[in-house]
Formats: C-alpha cells, structure tokens, sequence
C-alpha cells in the first residue's frame, strides 16, 4: 500500500454477483464461496491494511418474521469459531444510514448464526434458531469477525435476507455454486432434468434472490451516501 493512501474499507462476501453490489470507492472486495479461499485472501488483504472489514451479501432467514429483502445488521456473530461481537458504534450508524434512506425497508438489529455447511431446510433453520435466537445465517461473517478481531480493525455486518426461515432450498439452488463464488448453469439444469419438480421452488427462489438483489443495491447506496463506508472515522474506539 502507497505511504500515506487512505485504507480501503474490506467487503467480504461469499458470491460474484454480491461482489459486484458491493464494489465502489474506497472498497476492497473478497469473496469465494469455499471457506479456506475466502480467508486465505482476506489474510492477504488484511495485511496490506485496511480501515475495517464488514460482511455483506445475503443471509437465510432464521426468525420466523422476516421476508426476503428485510436488513439484519449484527450486534454479534455465533459460529465455529465462538461468539463475536460487532463494532457497536459503526453497526449503529449503518443501521441509522439504513432505516433514514430505507423508510420501507425492515431493518434488524441482533445476533447472527455463521455456519460452515448450508442450512438448506426449514427444519434446520427452526432448530439453528432455537438454538441460537439468531436472526439470520451465512457461511462467512465468522470468518470474516475472526480476522477482522486479529488484525484489530473493526467489524460490522449488513446482509439482506433472500430464503426465510419457512422456506427449504431445492437442491438444484446449490448444484451450480463454483468455489470461487460463481454459479455454473449446466449443474443446475442437470439437478432439474433428475428432479423436475424442484422447479417451482427454484421460481419461488428467483422471486426471493430478487428481493434480496434489490435490498442489497439500495443499501450499498445508502451507506456510501451516509458515510458508513468509512470505518476508521465512523467506528468506536478499540
């Protein structure tokens, strides 16, 4: 890193088109969808300095109430690696920047659940929940808060719900995910040549990646707006 250039924000994610949200001015991006890829290049990231590093994308819903689209900003994350808590000062102003530019938007503050395999069916999700009282779920923000909390720069969350917690994912939804975050259309449409009757599912999923797609862009605005990008101003002390 240039002597004396300001920092760049970390976006962590685990999908390309998420990535792509979420790219913009003073933003570094890592994504992959195999767990040992995405740290190894956050790591890598990480040590070429960073003002902070926030998890963003989507999430399954894990409480019962909230539809695709609505906003979980985490005030911690339960997962492999323990329990770990956000900036709370950063996590209040992005949830500030949310609901002010977002009036119809629900915006959610509480814990999340971080796995490291999918929770694909309601029943899973019921008892994660259960077990947890965690609001959502994903496969990157513990891995994204373990590092964040090694290199001592401060971590927040924002991730949009795309399956509730009602909702079980066909297989076919995850046939085609590549490690590197990309899907592969060919694997998908095999899944539904086996087991066509997925497709109705896989509708009802479009409709609800839609939601998300749609919460995510205009969040990633607002907080580029409301200066909750920046997290080495807009973070407590450490």
């Amino acid at each position: 890193m240039t002597v004396g250039a300001a920092r760049p924000l970390i976006i962590v994610t685990g999908m390309a088109f998420e990535a792509r949200i979420a790219r913009g001015p003073g933003v570094e991006v890592v994504y992959a969808a195999r767990a040992d890829v995405l740290e190894r290049s956050l790591v890598q990231a990480l040590a070429r300095g960073a003002s902070g590093v926030m998890s963003f994308g989507t999430a399954g819903g894990l409480a019962p109430g909230l539809m695709p689209g609505a906003l979980v900003v985490a005030s911690a994350i339960d997962g492999p690696m323990g329990h770990r808590s956000t900036d709370a000062l950063w996590s209040e102003q992005i949830a500030g920047a949310l609901r002010a530019s977002m009036p119809a938007a629900r915006v959610e503050r509480g814990s999340m659940a971080a796995v490291s395999a999918p929770v694909v069916s309601q029943q899973q999700k019921e008892a994660l929940h259960g077990a947890t009282g965690a609001l959502a779920v994903d496969m990157e923000s513990h891995i994204a808060a373990e590092q964040a909390g090694a290199y001592g720069v401060p971590f927040a969350v924002c991730r949009a719900i795309v399956d509730p917690a009602w909702r079980t994912l066909p297989s076919a939804a995850t046939a085609g995910l590549r490690d590197d975050g990309t899907t592969a259309l060919a694997p998908i449409l095999r899944e539904l040549a086996r087991a066509p009757g997925q497709l109705p599912a896989m509708i009802r999923l479009a409709f609800d990646a839609r939601a998300a797609r749609v919460s995510l862009v205009a969040a990633r605005a607002a907080l580029q707006r409301a200066g909750a990008l920046s997290a080495g101003t807009a973070a407590s002390p450490r």
